[in-house]
Formats: structure tokens, C-alpha cells, sequence
């Protein structure tokens, strides 16, 4: 059985590079950490959604009735699987694992569409059954950093279905081309996202939901009072400035860089799967689980990638990191499959 509840964080230990886990390095900038650090002198109070709810509605060219603030983009997940009764609910995958989670735990019927790394995980809108009532992928997929053009996920939106786009890695990608954070036109369209990536507050808990207003309070009537802390609305005001948008941006524009520095210094022998676009890349390699654990011993956490419903032992999810550190990792990946080749030639 699929461990649908494993993540990357699992892989860490004191000591080890963190290749595992995607959130960017070197984050919360200066300027966010004041943002944190002036929040907490009014943490007596109880907080007041209403500012960061407006900061991002505005962001995205929407009313703040179409926002739904929640602690991190995984509570959005679990309020859908509360607040909808799906008939038939369909999963594209390899994708983040936890609306599979969230959707089983509230006793809903699940079932997967998976996609072919013999196709580069590419998305066909044709595949997806016309009779399903909801249907949950991400874009970019986590983990194959897949971009599935707007217009083909666009095409999944219909009556009588709610299409959810999990966008936790939108703003890696310069230009946000395939977001479809700002479509108020497509019936039953809910996006996901989340701060937690590029601005590194995985502890901060944060992230919202946009959607049509019924669909966003049906969400908002599972939440109890008082759901995102004083922290997070902070966060989330902050970040959705034009000058924060300008910065994620520019991040993403790096990133393109250091991920092509990754690509070109992985060793013969590794397979790049699909065409990756976001800030992770998903690899595979002979014997994986062994190439794993032999990094591991060097030093190195990487994301198994067989957790993924669609992936194997094989698979394995690295983060980008600046060129230095992809190249000292690429070097021991290279000592570790010729290690491996050794073994194989010895047996």
C-alpha cells in the first residue's frame, strides 16, 4: 500500500543537505522576518482576516468574497473533503498526495488518473472521465515539475464539476504563464495556494483558496473561528504586495538558472523525467532505493519518489539548489552510481 502520508520532511536529519524538501533556500527574506517579528506585539489580540483577505483578493483580481484564507494550501484539502459529497471523485497523478488523504479520511470514493512518464506526464484533458463531479491536480505537479499548459486545464472546468488546481508552485514558474488564480469565468474552479514554498514559511502554516463565493463559503463553514494566526494574515498581506510579487518573481527567474546548472551536471546513467518547470526535479535511476540510501550515508536527503501513486523505487525528487551545491551533489550521485555499476558487475 501507497504511504499517501509521507513527505519530504520525512527524509531529513541533523547533518544532511536538504535536497528533500522545496521550499527555497535562504528564506524568509530580511524584510519578511520583520514583517513575523512586528506581528508578534499584537498576538494578544484575536486576529482580523479582513486586511490580508483584501491584500490578496487584490492580488489576483478578485472580490474578497472568492478568498478563503487557511492555515497552509493541505487545510484547504481537508475543508473541500468536509464541505463536498463527490459521486465520483478523480486524482491526477503523480501529484502531492494529501487531497488523496483528505478525500479518503471523510469516507469519499477515490480514484486515479495516472499519468505516463512515457509521455513526459503530460496532461490530456480527454482523459479525464465526463462523469466525474470533482477532479484535483496540480500545476506545476508536485513531483514531476510538470507545466500543464492553462489552456488544457481549462478545459477540465464544466457544470456541475468543481476542478481543483493545486498552485502551491505557481510563482516558481517566471510570468505565472498557466495560473488560473485570476479565471473568475470557469464554473466550479477552485486554486490552491500557498506561501510556504517561495517565502519558506512551512512553520508559519499559510495559504488560501480562490473560487466562485458559494463554493468559498461552503469551505469557510468547516473552518472554526479564528482559523489562520495573526502570523500567517501577516504573511499573507505582506507577500501579496506588488513589490513581494515583483521579488517571487525574480526568484523564479534565478531558479530557471540554477535548476538548467542541476540538469547539466546530473551524471550519465540518471533519467530526467519530463520537462521540468518548477523548483524540484523528479529523476530516475537503476536500483534507486540503494543510489538513496548511499546518499544518504554521504550526506545527501533526497525525496523517495515511490510514495507517489504512478512512481517506483526508482523515482526520486531533488530540489533545485544554487550550482554549487547541484554540483557537489551531482558529483556524489556520479561516485554513487559507479559504486553501484561495480556491485551489479561484481554479482
Amino acid at each position: 500500500m501507497t504511504d499517501l502520508r509521507h513527505h519530504g520532511d520525512a527524509e531529513l536529519a541533523p547533518g544532511l543537505v536538504d535536497l528533500a524538501v522545496n521550499v527555497r533556500a535562504g528564506t524568509p527574506p530580511p524584510w519578511l522576518r520583520a514583517v513575523l517579528q512586528e506581528a508578534l506585539d499584537s498576538i494578544a489580540a484575536y486576529p482580523d482576516v479582513g486586511p490580508a483577505r483584501a491584500a490578496v483578493a487584490a492580488a489576483h483580481g478578485r472580490e474578497p468574497s472568492e478568498v478563503l484564507l487557511a492555515s497552509g494550501a493541505a487545510e484547504a484539502f481537508v475543508l473541500l473533503a468536509r464541505a463536498l459529497a463527490p459521486r465520483r471523485a478523480v486524482l491526477v497523478h503523480p501529484s502531492f498526495t494529501e487531497p488523496d488523504v483528505a478525500l479518503r479520511a471523510a469516507g469519499h470514493p477515490v480514484s486515479h488518473l495516472v499519468l505516463g512518464a512515457d509521455d513526459g506526464f503530460r496532461l490530456h484533458p480527454e482523459a479525464v472521465p465526463d462523469d466525474a463531479d470533482l477532479v484535483v491536480l496540480g500545476n506545476p505537479t508536485n513531483p514531476t515539475s510538470v507545466l500543464h499548459p492553462a489552456a488544457d486545464v481549462a478545459a477540465l472546468a464544466r457544470p456541475g464539476r468543481v476542478l481543483v488546481v493545486d498552485e502551491a508552485f505557481a510563482d516558481t514558474v517566471p510570468g505565472q504563464p498557466a495560473s488560473l488564480a485570476g479565471r473568475r469565468d470557469l464554473p466550479g474552479l477552485l486554486v490552491i495556494r500557498s506561501l510556504t514554498k517561495t517565502w519558506g514559511l512551512a512553520g508559519v502554516r499559510v495559504g488560501y483558496a480562490l473560487g466562485p463565493a458559494d463554493l468559498i463559503g461552503a469551505l469557510a463553514a468547516q473552518q472554526p473561528h479564528w482559523p489562520v494566526s495573526g502570523l500567517a494574515l501577516a504573511a499573507l498581506a505582506a507577500c501579496s504586495s506588488p513589490a513581494a510579487r515583483a521579488e517571487a518573481d525574480a526568484a523564479a527567474h534565478e531558479l530557471t538558472g540554477h535548476r538548467a546548472a542541476l540538469l547539466d551536471a546530473l551524471p550519465p546513467g540518471v533519467t530526467v523525467e519530463g520537462a521540468p518547470c518548477s523548483s524540484f526535479v523528479l529523476v530516475r535511476a537503476p536500483d534507486g532505493a540503494r543510489v538513496r540510501a548511499a546518499l544518504r550515508d554521504r550526506g545527501w536527503a533526497v525525496r523517495r519518489g515511490d510514495t507517489f501513486p504512478g512512481l517506483t523505487p526508482d523515482h526520486f525528487r531533488i530540489a533545485v539548489r544554487d550550482p554549487a551545491t547541484s554540483r557537489a551533489f551531482s558529483t556524489a550521485l556520479a561516485e554513487v552510481m559507479t559504486t553501484n555499476r561495480s556491485s551489479e558487475e561484481i554479482r
